[in-house]
């Protein structure tokens, strides 16, 4: 016998209770789907950039609009972890207008991204939305912001060189499509001038440029001054200034990720230029001391380490060798300070790295690239045995006068008692005005070669 509703419950109390009617009708009524109901929680707490909230039962990653100011407006927060019965949630502005008890609805139980072929030479959000005024985006489809991992068996080998027009680059550290690169540096020493000449100079179908926690100001001075019109014509560019909320600087990291992935699986070569890996791990931070995570190095929480890897592991070679991203990564080594854990960690998971240091900067050596310590770890397996031979004589002889550098200076070498150094110092200005060049400047790849063959061939 099929059981009724309570009888005693009227309609007024029933309303009141639409998930219970809903599964009545399900459990009775074999043709009928459970109604949808929105998820509703209060706020029991705010504390610094977390807000604690009660009955909200939503998966880490929902995105939640809390009525602010008696109603009158949404607060848009992201589920970033719970303690027992109690969500924690951050927003993506301040907390201003938000009182205790006030109503939490559940939007979306997933962060998504949107996608569109539209998106090339636009300027926007980490959600997405324009920000260079030239009115909306016709976005094509939906994906997932963690995208969907490749099989490593699947991944394509990098084995074609990707010609990035600096000289520097394309004979020392040669660089493959699908290669994983950091470039790694203190600030003020040429890093953003270095961006701006890859993205104009480097051959690739799509450039997508990531600028997470910079000023404002920097921002537009990137795109207006350093990319220019040539440089916006096939870039498209995802800004998250330091005064959005870390959950939005996250998000544009992410986003910028997907972006990549879409033009990829489309068999494009995708160039991605992130800057930079240490602003969201400063992003990650926040958001893991305000969840209860406690900090360990430097005061990073644990879920900094997990997540740098995590982005890295994005790009490359497509499936089957279809399409392709190559991604250059700049590390704020901060106080110039090369063991910082978040250095670290990311040598450790990049296929390389370019260093740049002050002390070129200072010298007005542009760009400020340091052989010393730079590597490109794919080089060996792109260059023939003769460009080879001439990339590691470049290195040695850099990497040699650099390491007795002092010591020459004082005038305490004695020439001809090391004909290797003999050699480093007879052709140090001349690699020094090798390794330099202007930021319009653009050399291919044969012509890279053939000056450094004129320069250090003859000798082989």
């Amino acid at each position: 016998m099929t059981r009724q509703p309570p009888l005693f419950c009227g309609w007024r109390e029933l309303s009141r209770h639409g998930n219970q009617l809903s599964h009545w009708l399900a459990q009775n009524k074999g043709e009928l789907e459970p109604v949808e109901s929105p998820v509703f929680g209060k706020v029991t707490r705010v504390t610094g950039a977390a807000i604690e909230a009660r009955g909200l039962t939503a998966p880490v990653g929902a995105l939640c609009s809390i009525e602010i100011l008696g109603g009158k407006e949404q607060l848009p927060a992201e589920v970033v972890g719970f303690v027992g019965d109690t969500t924690l949630l951050i927003p993506f502005q301040g907390v201003g207008g938000l009182s205790p008890g006030a109503r939490i609805i559940m939007r979306d139980a997933s962060s998504t991204g949107r996608l569109s072929a539209e998106l090339i030479g636009r300027v926007i959000d980490g959600f997405g939305n324009p920000l260079d005024g030239r009115g909306e985006i016709n976005y094509a489809e939906k994906a997932d912001l963690d995208g969907v991992a490749l099989n490593p068996m699947e991944r394509g080998p990098i084995k074609e060189v990707l010609d990035t027009g600096i000289k520097a680059i394309n004979t020392a550290l040669t660089i493959g499509r699908g290669q994983r690169i950091g470039l790694i540096a203190g600030s003020g020493v040429g890093k953003s001038v270095l961006l701006g000449m890859l993205t104009r100079n480097t051959e690739a179908d799509v450039v997508v440029i990531a600028l997470i926690g910079e000023r404002g100001r920097e921002v537009k001075d990137f795109i207006s001054d350093t990319l220019g019109r040539e440089g916006m014509a096939r870039a498209i560019v995802v800004a998250a200034p330091a005064n959005v909320s870390p959950v939005e600087r996250i998000k544009a990291a992410k986003l910028s990720h997907l972006i990549s992935e879409y033009f990829r699986d489309q068999g494009k070569n995708v160039l991605l230029l992130f800057d930079s890996l240490t602003r969201v791990a400063h992003a990650q931070r926040e958001i893991g001391l305000a969840s209860g995570e406690p900090p360990t190095t430097k005061g990073y929480p644990p879920s900094v380490f997990s997540l740098i890897p995590n982005f890295i592991e994005r790009p490359g070679v497509g499936r089957g060798g279809r399409g392709s991203i190559t991604s250059f990564y700049t590390v704020l080594a901060e106080g110039d300070d090369r063991s910082d854990p978040i250095v670290d960690i990311s040598r450790a998971s990049l296929d390389g790295q370019i260093m740049l240091t002050r002390e070129l900067a200072d010298a007005a050596h542009y760009p400020a690239i340091d052989l010393a310590g730079s590597i490109s770890r794919v080089a060996n397996t792109l260059l023939q045995p003769a460009q080879l031979k001439l990339a590691q004589k470049l290195r040695r002889l850099w990497t040699l006068y650099a390491q007795k550098e002092d010591f020459i200076n004082v005038g305490a070498y004695e020439t001809n008692s090391n004909p290797d150094l003999d050699e480093a110092i007879r052709y140090r200005q001349d690699m020094s005005l090798f390794l330099q060049q202007r930021d319009e400047e653009k050399f291919s790849f044969q012509e890279g070669w053939r000056q450094l063959d004129l320069l250090l061939g003859g000798d082989r």
